[in-house]
């Protein structure tokens, strides 16, 4: 992938009048789409704040700890399930914009092609499309969380 390629298609468009461009060389399919201001994800602005020192524990020693929910356990969807994954760091959007109903829904069925999310980078709103027909079993990330290159966002159960 010539990446100076995808850099000059991406300051090309930024300067034109133009909203959406596709191009396919062989495996390689570039798609990239303009967002108007208003149409654009609002920023979210998130503080975080260093933990409150913490005095020792005063519970005995053999008492249980209790377990962090994120331990808890989690549906568990059958194992014949597709990941759809990242394919770029970016910012993960359920919705095209804040007022817009979420692309997809668990228990929604799914064809191959339709649009699951959006992910944001470098102010570009990314399409991310499904690799596969079939009900969305689970959505493994959240509206405006950042995102991983390969991060799995969605499972896929295919039908």
């Amino acid at each position: 992938m010539d990446l100076k390629l995808i850099k000059n298609l991406l300051d090309m468009i930024s300067e034109s009048d133009l909203n959406e461009v596709a191009i396919e060389e062989g495996n390689l399919k570039i798609k990239v789409k303009k967002q108007s201001e208003a149409a654009a994800p609002r920023e979210q602005v998130y503080y975080a704040q260093a933990p409150a020192p913490q005095a020792a524990p005063t519970a005995p020693a053999s008492a249980p700890a209790a377990q962090p929910a994120a331990e808890k356990p989690a549906d568990n969807p059958s194992s014949n399930t597709e990941e759809i994954k990242s394919p770029i760091v970016g910012t993960f959007y359920a919705a095209a914009n804040p007022e817009s109903p979420d692309f997809v829904k668990i228990g929604d069925t799914i064809k191959k092609g339709d649009v699951l999310c959006i992910v944001e980078a470098m102010k570009i709103m990314n399409e991310i499309e499904s690799e596969v027909s079939g009900k969305v079993v689970k959505i493994l990330v959240s509206n405006a969380q950042p995102v991983e290159f390969d991060q799995p966002l969605f499972l896929i159960e295919p039908i």
